[in-house]
């Protein structure tokens, strides 16, 4: 519905701003707005990486608790039997 904002409607928009807040105005009212902006860049970059990090911590915590059940499970099974492949064979000769 809504397309990219072309040139003939950056006209538009500014010369109905120039009408409604006049010459005076309209460069103090553009830099609020880039400023305004600014800060929203900062704030949703200060978001998103904060997700990332609590996300990195929680697949930290998860690997170190499946590490740690493994070390468990592996304590009370105890060491793992091996066959004693010193024992001579039982080979028939004929």
């Amino acid at each position: 519905m809504f397309g990219s904002i072309g040139m003939p409607e950056l006209i538009i928009i500014f010369v109905i701003a120039l009408i409604i807040f006049g010459p005076r105005k309209l460069p103090e009212l553009g830099r609020s707005l880039g400023r305004s902006l600014n800060e929203f860049k900062k704030a949703s970059n200060d978001l998103q990486n904060t997700l990332d990090q609590e996300i990195r911590l929680e697949e930290q915590k998860e690997k170190d608790a499946a590490a740690a059940a493994a070390a468990r499970k592996a304590e009370t099974e105890g060491p793992a039997v091996t066959p004693d492949t010193t024992a001579p064979s039982q080979t028939v000769s004929r």
